[in-house]
């Protein structure tokens, strides 16, 4: 059957005209098998009505959805590990459509602007579809491992409530591809992400670099009135505080999460706030501030602890855009936020991921040293992840901590402090501990050594199961972690 009756497309972006984007066309694939359909993501926008073949249609061919004026493929510049390039834009994908969120999934949603009346834009964006006007030599596709490798990041970070894009649709298409970073022919795939904006920190700078103080007042003010409405109209400088706060709530649930992004330039950040266009991502396997996750960041640009750093690097190179059109002294006021800001979302990351409600900033930040001083401390015996799992709902879990696999690790000064700080606070909604995930032994994670397997057996033997197996768990610890 055809979009449900909740569907509502309103392409705003296509408004904006050919100063930032380019009409371009898919390209024809051999083969379109679908091996990923996010039913509970297309209910948020009136796609899970859609039969396999018009799901096929839409998002392997790309045959536009009702009310859509077919593809785009946005441009922008960036800074790609701090050296400005001003040849990329969307090389292998496009913004296929907009359309406004169900108003039901706007009052389940748990981040953000819960006003019914007014749910927010949705964007769907590809990767893999084929080349553009902005692919340079590239060949414009995308390798099914790296597809698999996005709906994994995705679902592991919605599972732990950081914002975060969400992998509508994966599809193979029957090419094989060459890359030198990777056993080559390897297979090929398209893929849809649903994200909340693709306008990029990039767009903007595109827009600078051309002198265009224009373009920068229509995309300022297209990218305020749609995605913070409450900065007055023309307040840049409102504008860039909002995008301030926004990306400091992500960094800081990034680093609560143990998520590395891998490639933090200027082209992988957007005016929302949302995680998306990862890069080669990893999990901490434990506590380690100089952790990477890209083989080619050799200088540690981007490493775990250095992402606060790579935002807010990023974010100046916005305010220096929007210094064509604002005065400096108020954006660099509003770049000044970025710090408390992070601090602030930082404390309130980490109180979430244990499970307990604040006590004031001096209280809080004493958990929140108390649990790093034992991260760092134990990172030989203790992973990541389990230190949140273990302790979810503060003290009332020390049973559960203590008499599990890891028990023997909480000892010690450093978690004599963490317990001392954790006792402190009141569980927050302790209901959810009864929740049966709290009773295996150990949490869901998403370690390298994980992510090889289940790609493994999709490569070997078209083994799609402990695939889809791990994303159900993920989708059952999301209900658990914010039930």
């Amino acid at each position: 059957m055809p979009v449900s009756p909740a569907y509502r497309p309103e392409p705003r972006f296509f408004e904006l005209g050919a100063d930032y984007g380019d009409a371009v066309k898919s390209a024809d694939f051999p083969q379109t098998t679908l091996r990923l359909r996010n039913d509970r993501a297309a209910a948020t926008v009136g796609l899970e009505t859609l039969s396999d073949a018009e799901w096929i249609a839409h998002f392997g061919r790309f045959e536009p959805l009702p009310g859509q004026p077919g593809p785009v493929a946005m441009r922008y510049h960036g800074h790609q590990f701090r050296v400005y390039n001003p040849d990329i834009g969307d090389g292998r994908g496009f913004l296929a459509a907009q359309m406004r969120e169900v108003p039901e999934a706007a009052l389940l949603r748990e981040q953000g602007d819960r006003d019914t009346q007014n749910p927010r834009l949705l964007d769907l964006g590809t990767k893999g579809s084929g080349q553009t006007p902005w692919s340079r030599h590239a060949d414009g596709r995308l390798t099914l491992k790296g597809g698999v490798r996005e709906a994994l990041a995705a679902a592991m970070l919605e599972s732990l409530g950081v914002p975060t894009c969400r992998i509508l649709s994966l599809i193979e298409t029957g090419e094989d591809l060459e890359r030198h970073d990777e056993p080559s022919p390897t297979r090929s795939a398209v893929m849809v992400r649903l994200s909340h904006s693709h306008i990029r920190f990039g767009t903007f700078q595109r827009a600078a670099y051309y002198g265009r103080k224009d373009q920068i007042e229509a995309l300022m003010e297209h990218a305020r009135s749609l995605y913070h409405p409450a900065i007055p109209a023309g307040d840049a400088t409102g504008f860039l505080g909002a995008v301030v706060e926004a990306s400091a709530a992500l960094t800081a649930k990034w680093i609560a999460a143990g998520f590395v992004h891998g490639v933090l330039n200027t082209d992988n950040l957007n005016v929302t706030g949302e995680s998306f266009d990862y890069g080669p991502w990893r999990f901490l396997p434990h506590y380690e501030p100089g952790f990477t996750a890209a083989y080619f960041d050799q200088n540690g640009l981007y490493a775990f602890a250095r992402q606060p750093e790579a935002v807010f690097w990023n974010l100046t190179q916005l305010a220096g855009c929007l210094k064509l059109i604002a005065e400096p002294e108020s954006l660099a006021a509003a770049l000044n936020g970025f710090g408390p800001s992070y601090i602030r979302h930082l404390r309130a990351a980490f109180l979430n991921r244990l499970g307990v409600q604040s006590l004031g900033e001096a209280a809080d930040q004493r958990l929140l040293d108390a649990t790093l001083a034992l991260a760092r401390e134990k990172k030989e015996a203790l992973r990541w992840e389990p230190l949140f799992f273990d302790w979810f709902g503060g003290f009332s879990s020390a049973a559960r901590a203590l008499g599990g696999v890891r028990g023997k690790t909480y000892q010690g000064e450093a978690f004599d402090a963490f317990r001392f700080a954790l006792m402190e606070h009141e569980p927050d909604r302790p209901e959810r501990l009864e929740h049966p995930m709290f009773a295996a032994p150990e949490p869901e994670e998403l370690l390298i050594d994980e992510v090889e397997a289940l790609w493994s057996a999709i490569d070997a033997d078209d083994d799609w199961a402990p695939l889809k197996s791990k994303l159900a768990r993920l989708e059952t610890a999301k209900a658990a972690w914010s039930l």
